[in-house]
């Protein structure tokens, strides 16, 4: 039998439904290799491998029911083992954010982009790290260690779904589920060199989604290709009446094409191509453009003025909301308390304690812009400017199907290597926070490596709702090259 991991989602999903083996053995397989790897990844906080068995049943009945039916019709996700970032809730599985706020807190619920996969037959083999309340760029800032990138272990893997990234790139599961509110699927998913799907906001529903920024917050995924990846997001996307932030909008029917892009206009903006970028990202990043042109796509700069503007931006807005979303991890209704003489002391000695220093940091940031005196001239001011920043895009988008440009300055850095310089970590997400101010789709893929061998991300960028269009010019773009068929971890 071949090594099942090194399968792509569809591969497997084949083998599946035509008997080659089975849900049990492909479960096995990510079992094992979680077993043997994860202690030096770090990439699982939960690993539930006897509630994952017992899925795996059940989808093998329902394929061997289908195949002695002659009944295809099953979904391409049954018997799939996915693992699951450990923001978005699981009935009966630990979510903790990656804080020990939430240590030993058991949702009674499971969250709708979970449970529509859970409804098409996926196998859930556990949780996966995160930085705290998604809070970080590299996976450094969970409570429960640092993840390492497969591909260097003394490197982060991106962040704040490293963990999600990590593991589907060193082939512990066939697709993970992430959050993107500032980047966190994009970044992770250019750092392990795999195939990650920020979707537009409110396309898929953020209810049972441990909430940071709640204007930002979207619900992504990891996969290998942007084919393994098509069934995972036409199976979450939809309208859900349980999230008030949710679309109702129609799934979109996804067709990938044939690898020709004629008639598809790329735009390539000046703003994101800065000083200080790494020459091996911004040379990939180029070299891919044109192989879009000469699959057939039209390619034309963009003006995207107020790019530079996003940072801050997104420092003021996001904080903002997140003071007020954690203002209910008080140590009364779920996770750990510690004692105090009042109630007061009791919220401090609670929050003070268990909250990591990075979510603090951000506590206070927002807190300050939504004080008193100051929220018209800090929190008012940035929301204006955001929607400056979504104009760009709407302007772009008028005679643009697609913006194409880096994920990050650099490649995956040291662990480590800005932990006494919190403002240079926040410089890493300096390309992809626009897109969540603005509520943009984007989906980040591998196109090449530098000269120590860590890979090289690039991202394409659609209006909202515009999915369909980023499936199909990175699926053109994959078939013609091979990036995304390597592994780490071999």
């Amino acid at each position: 039998m071949p090594n099942l991991t090194a399968l792509s989602l569809l591969d497997a999903s084949d083998g599946l439904r035509a008997g080659d083996f089975s849900s049990v053995e492909l479960t096995h397989a990510c079992l094992d290799r979680i077993q043997a790897l994860d202690a030096v990844l770090c990439s699982f906080l939960f690993v539930a491998p006897e509630s994952a068995l017992e899925q795996a049943r059940h989808a093998d009945q329902v394929l061997r029911r289908a195949r002695r039916e002659g009944a295809p019709a099953v979904s391409r996700l049954t018997g799939i083992p996915v693992a699951i970032k450990d923001v978005l809730c699981v009935q009966g599985m630990p979510a903790t954010a990656g804080s020990r706020i939430l240590e030993g807190f058991l949702p009674p619920y499971t969250a709708t982009s979970v449970q529509r996969l859970l409804d098409a037959g996926v196998v859930i083999l556990g949780k996966t790290n995160t930085d705290e309340f998604a809070m970080g760029s590299s996976t450094e800032n969970s409570s429960y260690g640092v993840t390492h990138n497969p591909w260097r272990l003394d490197r982060v893997p991106g962040g704040s779904s490293g963990g999600s990234a990590a593991a589907v790139a060193a082939g512990l599961c066939f697709a993970a589920l992430g959050s993107d509110t500032g980047g966190s699927v994009r970044q992770p998913a250019a750092f392990c060199g795999v195939t990650g799907l920020k979707t537009s906001y409110g396309r898929v529903s953020r209810y049972g989604l441990i909430a940071y920024g709640s204007s930002l917050d979207t619900v992504g995924a990891f996969a290998r290709s942007a084919a393994d990846l098509q069934p995972l997001f036409t199976t979450m996307a939809g309208h859900d009446a349980l999230d008030s932030t949710s679309l109702p909008a129609p799934v979109p029917e996804i067709d990938l094409g044939r690898g020709d892009l004629r008639g598809l206009r790329v735009g390539v903006p000046r703003e994101y191509f800065i000083d200080g970028m790494q020459p091996a990202v911004e040379r990939g990043v180029r070299q891919a453009i044109e192989v879009l042109r000469s699959l057939g796509a039209t390619i034309e700069d963009v003006r995207l003025p107020h790019t530079d503007l996003a940072l801050p931006v997104y420092y003021l807005i996001a904080p903002a909301e997140a003071s007020a979303n954690l203002a209910r991890y008080d140590g009364v209704r779920f996770g750990p308390r510690r004692a105090g003489m009042d109630l007061l002391a009791q919220y401090l000695e609670t929050r003070g304690a268990l909250f990591g220093p990075e979510v603090k940091r951000r506590i206070m940031l927002g807190t300050y812009a939504l004080s008193a005196g100051y929220y018209d001239a800090y929190y008012g001011q940035a929301q204006k400017v955001r929607t400056l920043i979504k104009q760009d895009f709407d302007e772009a988008f008028r005679r643009l199907d697609l913006i194409a440009c880096p994920v990050t300055p650099t490649t995956a850095f040291g662990i480590g290597q800005h932990g006494d310089d919190p403002l240079s970590m926040y410089l890493e997400d300096v390309f992809t926070l626009p897109a969540n101010l603005a509520g943009v789709p984007g989906m980040a893929f591998p196109v090449g490596y530098d000269e120590t061998g860590l890979p090289i991300g690039m991202q394409l960028m659609a209006p909202s709702l515009g999915e369909p269009a980023l499936f199909r010019a990175t699926h053109a773009y994959q078939s013609v090259t091979a990036w995304q068929k390597e592994r780490a971890l071999r």
